[in-house]
């Protein structure tokens, strides 16, 4: 019996191996979330040196850094890491919450991160079965948990997230993994002209920008991995769960209607949901609108 076999016999080993995976990369995607951003900045600095021509040795001091350099360390007394410390949840628990060196306390968003890396990653599995949709689903929950992240700590969607994510989409979908590859192309274009159209017609109103293009490209994204079909549900449930969770988020704060909430987290909290129940969340509408 081969692993694939074992998994599809033993639905439970499935949805637990899931979990566990996507515990494992949850502990990946807090690297991504921090470092990402950083690095982006540090292009731009450089960006900026070459465009007004400065010396290179005026130029700020910059050790190497990127996803793998340096390692992990606590952020007070930058003491490294060690593996044990570093096992998702449960180091976090086992340490309560402190750094094992100076006691510093740890965030508790990089374990609840990786609960919900892994969480989700089991319903993907449990929802899809052993199968290539279920591969290809838990690249995009982690790609969506990433950018919800990053855009909800910097209003950024990055581009070597969302165009990956929409390569990926067209890719897969030109084997008809999802939809025929028709319904992707279009899905694609009319996820970006969607909201490119919204904010041009907003900015030509009130003189602002209300979204970044980082959503139009992210909308594009979800266009090209279910087709220009779920365009509507996903840009209507993004739009409820923003009312909900922004007006929370200003109750909370405190903070008046002009303060800028950014969109690309419901917009993949959207995504994800008309990913797997889009289909029924539609034909629930119409039976209840009684239209089917």
């Amino acid at each position: 019996m081969t692993i694939f076999e074992a998994l599809s016999f033993y639905p439970p080993l499935n949805i637990g191996g899931a979990i566990i995976l996507g515990l494992m990369v949850g502990s990946f995607l807090n690297v991504v979330i921090y470092r990402l951003p950083v690095m982006m900045e540090q292009e731009w600095k450089q960006e900026c040196r070459l465009i007004l021509e400065l010396e290179e040795e005026t130029a700020e001091s910059e050790e190497k850094f990127n996803l793998a350099t340096p390692n992990s360390c606590c952020p007070k007394c930058k003491t490294p890491i060690k593996p044990w410390q570093n096992i998702p949840v449960i180091s976090y628990i086992l340490l309560k919450g402190r750094c094992g060196n100076c006691q510093a306390p740890i965030s508790i968003r990089y374990p609840l991160i990786e609960a919900a890396t892994g969480i989700l990653s089991g319903i993907i599995a449990w929802q899809l079965g052993v199968s290539p949709q279920t591969i290809a689903g838990f690249f995009l929950t982690w790609c969506l948990i990433s950018l919800t992240m990053i855009d909800a700590d910097h209003k950024i969607l990055p581009d070597q997230i969302t165009l990956p994510l929409l390569w990926a989409g067209l890719i897969l979908n030109s084997f008809s993994l999802f939809v025929p590859l028709q319904d992707a192309l279009w899905g694609a274009v009319a996820g970006y002209l969607s909201l490119w159209s919204v904010y041009q017609g907003f900015k030509l109103l009130t003189g602002k920008e209300g979204m970044g293009f980082g959503d139009f490209k992210l909308l594009a994204a979800l266009g090209a991995w279910m087709g220009w079909q779920s365009l509507l549900v996903i840009i209507l449930l993004s739009s409820l769960v923003g009312a909900i969770i922004g007006s929370v988020i200003l109750f909370a704060n405190k903070q008046g209607r002009d303060t800028a909430i950014p969109f690309g987290p419901y917009l993949a909290i959207a995504g994800w949901i008309s990913f797997l129940w889009g289909d029924k969340i539609i034909q629930a509408y119409l039976q209840f609108s009684g239209l089917s």
